[in-house]
């Protein structure tokens, strides 16, 4: 028998009061600049909370949520005055204080989370347990294929919306960029799993909204995409970059993301559609490195381009983005929800750096061995 279990309060994270905490953020301490990071500041509006158009507090029911997204859109739900369960395994702490939070406030929104502790996998399971509980709003967070979902709709026949995080990597590489939401989409990318459960989502008639960001980036981004840079910076390395590095992306900050989920909570105009979420503005890869520097306080990095086909790193990933123009149009979103994002580049990969890797605390260790092939190379060349 499925129940739910009230969190204690896990801090894994002390309180910090380095900086001053920006009046833009709904997130405690969680808008930092560095130091020597000189940028323009935006004019700052009178903050309006956001608009939720459902009457009431909902029931929700967060599938994941312990890991990235998940920590940010929680807190802004509770805040909200929502009721939120996490649905995961159980196999991390249901909550964690976020560096700079405070101990108050930690402790405030640890008290009114709860968890559902199962395997999404288990079906029957599933289906059961979320049918004897009834949540209003699922949140899906860390759903891959659509099988996966039917369980959650069987269990939750009055279910008044579901909303899913899918990836702007379902789209078909293309020529014509920026990529928007009526684009073709490709059947058999690696993100094809979300693609159908878009479409299985469709079909079944429900009240869905479907969000794909592209690079998503920030404090406590379990993903080697900003993280890969500053340890190259840290250490005084060169940066290597596929080709040219002319390549053009595009990243956005994980709390404008959480902010894009609660945009369409409850909103008709959200209803069976489908919104590119990131930053406003695109960056090509050597713009990235050098961005990363600025954020950190570092020095102007040294960039050695190579070519790609020239190595064999074995199953070792030597860049971590793919290797062509990658970016999406987020217009649909700023004028169909009235979101924008919250974060330019360098000021967002600054409030990652100063809550995350120049803390001392980072996912993965560094590892250059790939980099160790490619400069040694680059120096025969050279010589």
């Amino acid at each position: 028998m499925a129940r739910l279990v009230a969190v204690q309060p896990q801090r894994r994270h002390p309180s910090f009061s380095l900086l001053p905490p920006s009046s833009l953020s709904d997130f405690n301490g969680t808008r930092l600049l560095h130091s020597q990071l000189q940028c323009k500041r935006r004019v700052s509006q009178p903050k309006v909370a956001l608009q939720v158009t459902a009457s009431s507090a909902k029931k929700i029911l967060i599938m994941g949520g312990t890991r990235f997204i998940g920590l940010f859109l929680s807190r802004l739900l509770v805040k909200e005055g929502h009721q939120v369960t996490l649905f995961t395994r159980g196999k991390a702490p249901i909550t964690q204080q976020l560096p700079g939070e405070s101990d108050k406030d930690y402790t405030d929104f640890a008290s009114k989370i709860l968890h559902l502790k199962g395997d999404r996998k288990d079906y029957e399971f599933v289906k059961s347990s979320l049918s004897a509980e009834g949540f209003d709003v699922v949140y899906d967070i860390n759903g891959r294929e659509a099988e996966e979902v039917v369980p959650i709709l069987e269990g939750l026949p009055k279910l008044e919306q579901y909303i899913y995080c899918s990836s702007a990597g379902v789209y078909l590489k293309s020529d014509q960029l920026p990529h928007f939401e009526t684009d073709a989409v490709d059947p058999k990318s690696r993100h094809k799993g979300k693609l159908e459960t878009e479409s299985l989502l469709e079909s079944k008639g429900v009240n869905w909204t479907s969000i794909r960001p592209v690079y998503i980036y920030g404090p406590l981004n379990y993903n080697p995409v900003e993280e890969w840079f500053f340890h190259r910076l840290k250490a005084g390395r060169p940066i290597p970059v596929p080709n040219s590095g002319i390549q053009i992306t595009q990243l956005g900050h994980v709390k404008d993301l959480a902010t894009a989920f609660i945009k369409v909570l409850g909103n008709e105009k959200a209803s069976k559609e489908v919104f590119n979420i990131s930053g406003e503005k695109y960056v090509t890869f050597d713009g990235l490195a050098k961005a990363c520097a600025k954020a950190g306080g570092f020095p102007e990095p040294e960039i050695v381009h190579y070519n790609p086909k020239e190595f064999d790193f074995g199953k070792k990933k030597a860049f971590p983005f793919r290797d062509q123009h990658f970016f999406a149009s987020i217009d649909k979103a700023k004028s169909v929800l009235g979101w924008k994002p919250e974060f330019d580049l360098v000021e967002g990969l600054a409030d990652s750096y100063n809550l995350d890797f120049g803390r001392g605390t980072f996912r993965k260790e560094a590892d250059f061995s790939t980099d160790d092939i490619i400069l040694g190379k680059s120096l025969v060349l050279q010589s």
